[in-house]
């Protein structure tokens, strides 16, 4: 049945169940301030390699450059209504890359951490399970690390050995490490 064929029913109120209602709007709107908001708490390299439309980059980057006041509200609204003027989609596919590169990084950070603190816990018992899964390990070197983080750790010191076998643990456990400057 055609709209016009129907007697009782205005244009008013056809256009009206159409239309997404105000509140709808509101929410929408909300939501892409979100989204903006999310893309300001990026740091600067992760927003570089995202492909934004340049107008976005630029009012992002003002937007960062910014204090929290009204004219950075403005600005996050500024944002928002770009957004709503564009295809959010791979933007918002490209956060959750980001967000699941992010996840990543995190637990393997933590495993690290885990690694090293059973290093100095359990001595020898772990070396030989580290050496077993990391046959390159350097067994002196980390017997070194080990025995100074202890003695670090009895004396109340800055735990300076227990970074730098961190920092040997990273780069033994993950070759392909930005920081990498060679195991040895």
């Amino acid at each position: 049945m055609i709209a016009r064929d129907m007697p009782e029913v205005q244009d008013d109120e056809l256009e009206s169940t159409l239309r997404p209602s105000k509140s709808e709007l509101k929410r929408q709107s909300a939501a892409l301030r979100d989204l903006g908001t999310e893309l300001l708490q990026l740091g600067r390299e992760q927003l570089e390699r995202m492909d934004l439309p340049n107008e976005l980059s630029a009012a992002l980057n003002l937007a960062r450059s910014m204090k929290r006041d009204s004219a950075y509200k403005r600005q996050t609204k500024y944002i928002g209504k770009l957004l709503r003027n564009m295809d959010h989609a791979p933007i918002e596919a490209q956060l959750a890359e980001i967000a699941g590169e992010s996840a990543s990084a995190s637990r393997a950070l933590h495993r690290i951490e885990a690694w090293r603190d059973r290093l100095i816990a359990e001595g020898d018992t772990a070396l030989g399970e580290l050496m077993a899964a990391y046959p390159q390990t350097e067994r002196p070197r980390v017997r070194r690390l080990i025995d100074s983080a202890r003695l670090e750790r009895e004396r109340a010191q800055p735990p300076r050995s227990s970074r730098l076998l961190f920092k040997y643990l990273r780069e033994l456990l993950e070759p392909d490490h930005p920081s990498r400057g060679g195991v040895g």
